[in-house]
């Protein structure tokens, strides 16, 4: 009876531990935080946020970061810019919610010098320079560049460029200014801007006309 008594006592014992461990074991909690910069204090997005050396997440754009971790873990943050730091969790982390705001320091890299080839290998230039087409001469290609289908093309897909928008949007700004307070002027009695239209129109005029003589001149060639 002792003995039986005795394996009872020595099995429950067993399965106490045993559940003790488990609980130790499963016991988990939620650590969040914001990694800054420490001499801008700027949030630094894209860390590398490990637990216990293995990849669990990175930081967003913000600096932000969660992960799931156990009391004693070590949380490792790594970053090209900035050195790699560790924490670790206290061992007698109680709550189920744990948040940080932690700093890392900027680091410098040297990086080893890359040099970029125009070629893969130097056989490779070498059999490209020597099949390469040296037929064409600069009048053929200066009579190519100035083709009236090509520019009359690039003309009408050319979208306009910074420096034109801001001249429009200024010009704008400069005749509402101009006529504040009054009523704005109305180009269609502005004798010299007939004048201009009249002369452009002119302009335009004698270029298709000069470009009618060219095709002409050169389709009886």
């Amino acid at each position: 009876m002792r003995r039986l008594a005795s394996i009872l006592l020595f099995t429950v014992a067993i399965f106490s531990f045993a559940q003790k461990k488990n609980e130790k074991e499963e016991k988990f909690l939620q650590f969040s935080g914001v990694v800054l910069d420490k001499d801008s204090l700027s949030p630094i997005p894209f860390v590398s946020v490990y637990v216990n050396d293995k990849a669990r997440t990175v930081t967003d754009y913000y600096g932000f970061f969660t992960v799931v971790a156990s009391p004693g873990d070590l949380i490792k943050f790594t970053s090209i810019t900035h050195k790699t730091l560790t924490y670790k969790i206290s061992d007698t982390a109680s709550m189920k919610y744990y948040y940080i705001i932690q700093v890392l320091v900027k680091d410098t890299i040297q990086l080893q010098t890359v040099e970029v080839y125009p070629w893969p290998t130097k056989e490779e230039f070498r059999r490209a320079f020597l099949n390469l087409d040296l037929s064409e001469t600069d009048y053929d290609r200066a009579d190519r560049n100035i083709n009236q289908e090509v520019l009359t093309y690039i003309e009408r897909n050319m979208v306009i460029s910074g420096s034109e928008a801001y001249k429009n949007v200024m010009t704008s700004h400069y005749n509402k200014v101009y006529t504040l307070g009054q009523a704005p002027s109305i180009n269609l009695l502005n004798p010299i801007a007939w004048a201009n239209f009249i002369e452009s129109w002119k302009k335009k005029n004698k270029t298709k006309e000069k470009t009618k003589i060219i095709n002409r001149l050169n389709s009886d060639d």
